[in-house]
């Protein structure tokens, strides 16, 4: 049985910020007096390698007076033990913007897929950049009149392949319910964790993460041919002695990002094998793929899944695209390049792939059948 992708909604937060100025702001908090003239010059040019041109995030306002004006979350930094805001007002902060990007990505996919919201039967929500309780599944409940009895479950702290892990719960729903509608909704507000002080780690991340929201409307697939598109298998594995190469963990100043060097590496040597063997286990080989949703961790990462796997670089376009027009966005991303995907007719199958602290490594497969059911 396969989970047939009704509709899929995607937003972001209203302002954005183009690169080149968002590093002007971050130099406003990662170079204080003490910073060196090399520092200094070597902070635009992390930025510029991130592969992003525009991001979206909810501490940006509106303003003609200059970048640090548009934003008053974040304080410039006097001197090197400056930290900005608290875990605390950050999640205060996430609390009180969350819910709005979650009811309008749901609001979108809804629409798409022409369900109800009284006709959701299970409600999984997804982010990894912040907590609250009660969170914002409770809120799209409250305003969007999803029932009071609508089964819910929350994918926390998996990072940016969570929202495959929430496509496989919907499946799950599905398989054993052929009446049910399921909803899935990942919402993160990464723009919040921004890091103060010289850290090259830290600034990369800095340099790469945004905010966004994505929905997915599903139900038990039909079995047949259908102009939806369809999840048909998911995978997972974790890279063997690799647990510092990527984390995610909760400091007193936000939540803190460390990215190995090593990581594109390490993908280099794991991937392909480990995928091939997968693939195989779903009828397939790596060269029937017809297209690629690849979370875009940055650009080694996507170079890195291209050359170890062995498809040209044209197939990575849409992530290439969807991180240079809205950075990464952590667990809503891969939603994001699915759906450019679909409005493309692009070849079927496609695989989307997905990367996380472990290191982790989490698959899909989208067809417009279950092969195996024909």
């Amino acid at each position: 049985m396969s989970f047939e992708i009704l509709g899929i909604g995607t937003v972001n937060p209203v302002h954005s910020i183009e690169q080149i100025e968002a590093a002007t702001h971050a130099e406003a908090l990662s170079c204080s007096a003490e910073s060196t003239e090399q520092q200094r010059r070597l902070l635009p040019v992390l930025y510029r390698r991130a592969g992003v041109k525009t991001r979206h995030s909810v501490v940006l306002e509106s303003s003609t007076n200059g970048e640090m004006a548009r934003q008053s979350f974040y304080p410039p930094a006097e001197s090197e033990s400056d930290q900005g805001p608290t875990t605390s007002q950050r999640m205060q902060a996430y609390e009180s913007n969350a819910a709005s990007l979650a009811v309008s990505a749901v609001e979108a996919a809804l629409q798409a897929s022409q369900v109800a919201p009284g006709e959701i039967t299970q409600l999984i929500t997804v982010s990894c950049s912040g907590f609250s309780a009660p969170g914002f599944d409770i809120a799209l409940v409250r305003e969007l009149g999803l029932t009071a009895d609508v089964a819910r479950t929350h994918v926390g702290f998996m990072g940016c392949h969570g929202a495959l892990n929430g496509l496989r719960i919907a499946k799950a729903f599905t398989d054993n319910d052929p009446q049910a509608r399921v909803l899935v909704c990942a919402v993160e507000l990464c723009s919040l964790h921004q890091q103060y002080g010289w850290c090259p780690d830290k600034i990369v991340a800095n340099a790469l993460f945004a905010d966004g929201a994505a929905a997915v409307v599903g139900k038990q697939a039909s079995g047949e041919v259908v102009d939806h598109w369809q999840l048909i298998a998911s995978g997972s594995t974790i890279v063997p002695d690799s647990e510092e190469m990527m984390s995610w963990r909760i400091g007193n100043n936000g939540f803190e990002m460390t990215l190995s060097p090593r990581i594109p590496d390490l993908i280099h040597q794991n991937l392909r094998p480990w995928l091939k063997q997968w693939l195989l286990q779903q009828g397939m080989n790596i060269e029937d793929v017809g297209s690629w949703a690849i979370h875009p961790g940055g650009p080694r990462i996507l170079s890195a899944v291209a050359e170890t796997v062995g498809f040209e670089e044209s197939l990575l376009s849409p992530s290439r695209e969807v991180l240079a027009r809205y950075g990464n966005m952590s667990s809503p991303t891969v939603l994001f390049i699915l759906k450019k995907l679909k409005a493309e007719q692009a070849r079927l199958p496609c695989v989307m792939l997905g990367f996380g602290p472990g290191l982790t490594i989490e698959a899909a497969l989208i067809n417009d059948c279950d092969l195996s059911q024909v």
